[in-house]
């Protein structure tokens, strides 16, 4: 096989991942508008803390108020979309632009979407969830495995989407 057709390939594979996670982020973004309040009871409890230890010390941390923590709920839902928007537009443009010019620049959004994925999973459930929030601490409202799984995944693809090809 030569290097046109190998590029090709790697290219075609690259489009592939990115529409596969703007397929994963459309259809997290739909499922908690369709279903709100079955991750709207995660967020709300998360950030009240109201299964964590209650310690003392990391309860003034706590979110009781329902205004806000339905506007962070919004705002995650609000994330997940873009990022799905972003990463199906960039899927869309890397495939029609396989063997063309202007691959590069439609992997840069690839590029963008995949760090907003990060963003949300990495930052948003890992540090500021698991940890400011303590949901480690929970029994019932512990979504960090599933968070730490998602940030592996949305890794690995941005280190396999990020290089360009030779």
């Amino acid at each position: 096989m030569d290097d046109i057709a190998t590029r090709g390939i790697i290219r075609g594979a690259k489009a592939a991942v990115t529409g596969g996670i703007a397929a994963f982020f459309l259809v997290v973004a739909f499922g908690n508008i369709a279903d709100y309040d079955s991750n709207w009871q995660f967020v709300r409890h998360v950030l009240a803390m109201d299964t964590t230890f209650l310690s003392p010390a990391l309860m003034r941390r706590a979110v009781t108020d329902e205004a806000l923590q339905r506007l962070a709920y919004h705002l995650i839902i609000a994330w997940e979309a873009a990022t799905g928007v972003v990463l199906a537009i960039a899927a869309a443009l890397m495939a029609v632009r396989l063997g063309r010019p202007g691959f590069e620049r439609a992997r840069a959004f690839a590029i963008v979407g995949l760090a907003m994925g990060f963003l949300l999973y990495g930052v948003g459930f890992l540090v500021v969830a698991s940890e400011w929030f303590a949901m480690w601490q929970s029994q019932t409202w512990n979504a960090q495995a599933k968070a730490g799984m998602f940030t592996t995944v949305l890794l690995a693809a941005l280190a396999f989407v990020a290089p360009a090809e030779r």
